[in-house]
């Protein structure tokens, strides 16, 4: 009985404490008897457990999922926290829009994403509304209302925290946009605008709706010539030429498209080949493109316009839908806590070059709701003249000034820009240019002459865009600097700290443009590639494709979106109401 109850104990210690025992089972024979052995240890390598770490990311955006997706660190307890349990690739909201690509074509469940990873991951469906950066603590609204129809709150601790929300719409608080237009940032608002398409020419239908009526209900107006703006409005003319014109006869000459945009010209970020392409293919096509009208007052069935052009004459235009798509503003969560941190009256929250929020040691922030503040060279000339002076005499070489230089150019990009906009092979031609004829070798600058050789290098300073490209780089990186925390820790692999001593943990994060599309409709598209190579027409339109199909994030959404697109080839546009 008592040896019952020794093996009985022992089994429930190993069932209990698995991980963390040694089972060694010896088994001989002695005298014709059995002999049981037990011992019980701990690997030296068990023993050292590593202290975890959590970390808290709000947002399943692009800059969050790609983060996920490339976190691999094991010590990190990672709790994602957003309103909505799915990845949106939003580039294709447009496509949704029109019913080429369907809404769930273009999603992929964030637990599908991270549910293979060996890091722990907890999901939350919620929406932060606070973030008490002092006490590292986030609080948080659940998504989803109780019996009692109330949203449960609760807050989440955190070592780490990594806020990739992305940003609202700027209404630039023109009255009456909240309440009269319609967006395009999310899943639910090309759904929306789908359905409000139909219900137009549903509604132009009925035979008690007057002409002029009609052609109010069928006049789309599009606030904003940006991409989204511009690539709406081909989706919007295909969808109507190609599909629904077969389907209400009756009303097709009455429909009209008109793309409002403040500036000179439509797609104003793009080369000017592209932006001129553009408006003449609209011009052809009959989308009526009316720039230097600046919105100014939207009501239930009027937009009041400010005509630029016309000395600045209020003009209005009946609608029957109203899209709007101009620039982006801050949550209000976000703009609490830029108060909290010192940031106030900024658009977005600012970050250093490593994507860590300023006035903070661990919190991170990336994507829309952020912007890089880049160092000026100015601002640290005199560190960087005392680090290259070796000899501490007073005087720079270029020999000296050669030696720092790739530390000088990965900390402040804007020196190696500077240099390729004045098509010079290095710094010694910089250098000599305010040295004025002197020879290479022999050119010797002081602090005062180094200002004036760098003087105009801070002017190739630019601000990253707002695009899904710039969140998903942003991502990768941050995922890839927290992978490597403990390495970086021990051998830092960043540039010279001008201001300090030793190197940066990281090398600075450094966005690498790879092009940018513009589907202009009529299976035609432009893009705008590295090298300033210009690319326009249907080929392009089918680089368009290949590229958007290999960047989705499974082989799920992958299939869904080339059968959709294959689909809409075989059998033209869905145009129900579902």
């Amino acid at each position: 009985m008592r040896s019952f109850t020794f093996f009985e104990r022992v089994s429930r210690a190993f069932r209990d404490h698995g991980s963390q025992l040694k089972l060694v089972l010896l088994c001989t024979t002695v005298s014709g008897g059995g002999l049981l052995a037990y011992g019980e240890a701990v690997a030296a390598s068990e023993a050292a457990v590593t202290e975890t770490k959590k970390v808290v990311v709000l947002g399943t955006g692009w800059a969050g999922t790609t983060f996920l997706r490339n976190l691999n660190n094991p010590r990190y307890e990672v709790h994602v926290v957003s309103p909505r349990n799915y990845f949106a690739f939003t580039p294709l909201l447009p496509s949704v829009t029109c019913g080429t690509v369907e809404a769930r074509s273009v999603v992929e469940p964030v637990r599908n994403i991270f549910r293979k990873k060996k890091v722990d991951v907890q999901f939350s469906e919620a929406e932060c509304v606070k973030i008490d950066a002092a006490n590292r603590k986030v609080y948080c609204r659940s998504n989803i209302s109780n019996n009692s129809n109330e949203k449960e709150e609760f807050i989440v601790d955190y070592d780490y925290l990594i806020i990739g929300v992305g940003a609202n719409v700027n209404t630039f608080n023109t009255p009456g946009v909240l309440e009269n237009c319609h967006f395009l940032k999310e899943v639910e608002d090309a759904q929306k605008i789908r359905r409000t398409v139909i219900d137009c020419f549903e509604r132009a239908s009925l035979p008690s709706v007057s002409e002029e009526e009609k052609k109010r209900i069928l006049h789309f107006a599009i606030v904003g010539g940006g991409p989204t703006g511009v690539e709406f409005a081909a989706a919007l003319h295909d969808f109507v030429t190609e599909d629904l014109v077969k389907l209400y006869p009756g009303i097709k000459d009455l429909v009209k498209i008109t793309l409002l945009e403040a500036g000179d010209h439509i797609l104003s970020m793009f080369d000017k080949r592209i932006t001129a392409f553009a408006e003449d293919k609209f011009g052809r096509d009959g989308i009526n493109v009316k720039t230097g009208s600046m919105v100014v007052k939207v009501s239930e069935k009027e937009i009041s316009t400010k005509e630029m052009k016309n000395g600045g004459e209020i003009t209005t235009i009946p609608y029957g839908m109203a899209v709007w798509s101009t620039g982006i503003g801050t949550r209000p969560f976000i703009k609490d806590f830029m108060t909290q941190i010192g940031q106030t009256n900024r658009r977005a929250v600012a970050t250093d070059e490593w994507l860590r929020v300023e006035g903070t040691n661990n919190v991170y922030a990336l994507g829309d709701c952020a912007t890089i503040n880049q160092r000026k060279v100015m601002e640290d000339i005199a560190a960087i003249f005392k680090k290259a002076d070796a000899d501490n005499s007073g005087t720079l070489t270029v020999k000296e000034f050669q030696e720092v230089l790739h530390d000088i150019c990965e900390r402040y990009p804007q020196v190696e820009l500077y240099l390729k906009s004045k098509q010079m092979d290095d710094i010694a031609d910089l250098l000599k240019e305010s040295k004025g004829d002197v020879k290479r070798e022999s050119i010797e600058l002081n602090i005062e002459e180094l200002k004036t050789a760098l003087s105009k290098v801070d002017s190739q300073m630019k601000f990253l865009p707002a695009t899904a490209q710039v969140a998903s780089q942003q991502g990768t990186y941050l995922a890839k600097c927290f992978n490597r925390m403990e390495e970086c820790e021990k051998n830092p692999e960043g540039p010279l700290r001008f201001r300090g001593e030793g190197r940066h943990r990281f090398k600075p994060f450094r966005y690498k443009h790879l092009g940018q599309f513009a589907p202009l409709g009529g299976e035609q598209t432009a893009a705008q590639l590295p090298g300033d190579w210009v690319s326009i027409g249907h080929s392009t339109q089918w680089l368009w494709y290949s590229i958007y199909a290999s960047k989705q994030v499974s082989w799920r959404t992958r299939a869904l979106v080339v059968s959709d697109w294959t689909r809409r080839f075989i059998f033209g546009r869905d145009s129900s109401q579902i």
